[in-house]
Formats: structure tokens, C-alpha cells, sequence
């Protein structure tokens, strides 16, 4: 079992599940127990329920599928009573998504979170391209993104990641506002913006009109763009993006990823993150490198 700690937090292994795909962590239960990931991402949480876009909100793509669910969520409130109870038996590192449409939402979100132990560190979802307000207008700024990153980093009592979006002339840009304004990770990416015309229609086939590419497609994007921000940043990265595999995620380690995260993958085949870790510490013996000599590797 390949364990690393990383910003204080103690990961079993470098896998985590990805935000928007593993619901609040009971959603795995009928192919395999959460503590079998070395971390977890709860989908994204706002102050109050959101009901998210009208559908149809999804559409497969050639090696993808685009979504724009809207961050539809149960609010804060509601994970708390809900949710958080089943987390608390958990032993995998537990991070909650946040998203605000104000700064001070986001403040106060963080402030919320510190009162549930059980929360190890907090995700801020600045990049979602299917939301018409909120996270990605911090998100394609540098200057808003350190902002954002300073006032929450001032009252978080958990580590801070910055999910970054792929959707930005420069991507290094957006992590060193994020570095230098106190985050402990960058995570990247979220999905591109992309959409799909019904040509019977002759209108988008997605109600929103566009929404976020993920899946296979965009992973070669992904690797080149965690390769780019380890060159740009000191701080740890989580790198994800079009996972399906250990050697996928070998990629995104060598890369200059430190965790790596699955997302898409987890529609397509839920049962497969076990298999898949086992198969990574596999590839990783075969290297003859230790773990930790392999993230970045492919810089040297």
C-alpha cells in the first residue's frame, strides 16, 4: 500500500474520488467500502439547496460526456444532518467542495466546515463552466483567485485546495496566484467548456447550452497542463482528468501529480478504483522507483 502525507493530511494511498461523482460518500457502498480510497471529495456544497440546471443537463460525447448539472446540491445545512454522520465513520481523508457565488459565501462556507471535525480540508470549486454565477469568475482571474484563496485561507481552519479550471490563456498563471496567497494544493483539472448541437433540433442539446467536457478526452490536456503548474508551483498537486487506468494515473504521478483523482470513470465502471490502485502499486514496483520519486520524474 503506497501511503503519503501530504499538507498534514495522511492519504492510505494517492487516489482520491473526485467531486460530483461520488455523491457524500455512501454512494460507492454497493461496489466497495470509501475507506479503500486514500481520500474523497464530496460533491460541491453551497449555503443553500441548489436545484441545479433544467434537464437534460448530460450527453455522451466520443470518449466523454459533457455535463451541466449546475451544482445542484442539499446545501450545508442539510450535510450536516444528513451526511456528515456516515462520513464520521470513515477513516479516508474527507474533503468538502465548496462554492459560493460571493466571497463572503465562500468565507462563510469555510467557516461552517471548521465546526465539522470529521471534514479534514476544504476543496474551493472556482472553475465549474456550467454555472452562470459564482466559482468561475474567481477562477479565469489571477488577481480574484488570490483574493478569494487570502480570505479564505484567513479563516479556514482545514487545509485549502484550489480546483483549477482548464478554461484560461495560462493555467501556471492561475496556481501561483493560488500558491502565493496561502493555498496547500492546487487541484486540476475541472472539465473544459465544450457543447453539442441536436442537429434534428437544430438547437444545443444541452439546456444551459454548454456545459463541462470530462472523460478520456480531455485527459492528454489535463497531463500537459499538471506538468506546466509543477514547474510553475512548490505546493502539491492533484492531478485528474480522463482516468481509466494505473497507467493513466502513472501519467498525471509523473506529471508532477502527488495524488491523482478520478472522476468520469467512476459512471462508467463504479467498481473499478480498488482494482485500479491495485494495478497502480503494480506499475509502481515495476519502476524500481519509490513513490515519491516518481512524481515529477518526467522533468528530470
Amino acid at each position: 500500500m503506497i501511503g503519503i502525507k501530504v499538507a498534514g493530511l495522511n492519504f492510505s494511498n494517492p487516489f482520491i474520488a473526485a467531486s460530483g461523482t461520488f455523491g457524500y460518500a455512501d454512494s460507492c457502498l454497493d461496489f466497495y467500502h470509501p475507506d479503500s480510497l486514500g481520500g474523497f471529495v464530496l460533491k460541491g456544497i453551497s449555503l443553500k439547496p441548489r436545484k441545479g440546471n433544467p434537464p437534460g443537463r448530460i450527453i455522451e460525447t466520443p470518449s466523454g460526456m459533457i455535463n451541466a448539472i449546475g451544482l445542484e446540491n442539499i446545501g450545508i445545512e442539510h450535510l450536516v444532518s444528513e451526511k456528515i454522520p456516515f462520513i464520521e465513520t470513515l477513516k479516508s481523508v474527507a474533503i468538502a467542495n465548496l462554492y459560493g457565488e460571493s466571497e463572503e459565501e465562500f468565507i462563510e462556507l469555510a467557516e461552517r466546515i471548521n465546526k465539522i471535525k470529521r471534514i479534514d480540508a476544504i476543496e474551493l470549486n472556482i472553475s465549474c463552466p456550467n454555472v452562470k454565477t459564482g466559482g468561475m469568475q474567481f477562477g479565469v482571474s489571477s488577481k480574484m483567485t488570490a483574493k478569494l484563496t487570502k480570505s479564505v485561507k484567513n479563516v479556514s481552519l482545514k487545509p485549502v485546495i484550489v480546483k483549477l479550471s482548464p478554461n484560461v490563456t495560462d493555467i501556471t498563471e492561475i496556481a501561483k496566484a493560488a500558491e502565493e496567497s496561502g493555498a496547500d494544493m492546487v487541484s486540476l483539472i475541472n472539465t473544459v467548456s465544450a457543447m453539442v448541437i441536436d442537429t434534428k433540433k437544430m438547437r444545443p442539446a444541452l439546456t444551459n447550452r454548454f456545459g463541462g467536457l470530462s472523460g478520456p478526452a480531455i485527459r492528454p490536456i489535463a497531463v500537459r497542463m499538471v506538468y506546466q503548474v509543477y514547474e510553475a508551483v512548490s505546493i502539491p498537486i492533484i492531478g485528474g482528468g480522463g482516468i481509466t487506468s494505473a497507467d493513466d494515473a502513472l501519467q498525471f504521478t509523473m506529471a508532477g501529480a502527488t495524488l491523482v483523482s478520478i472522476g468520469t470513470y467512476n459512471f462508467v465502471s463504479p467498481a473499478s478504483i480498488p482494482e485500479i490502485i491495485k494495478q497502480f502499486e503494480n506499475e509502481v514496483k515495476k519502476t524500481d522507483y519509490p513513490y515519491s520519486d516518481l512524481i515529477g520524474i518526467a522533468h528530470r
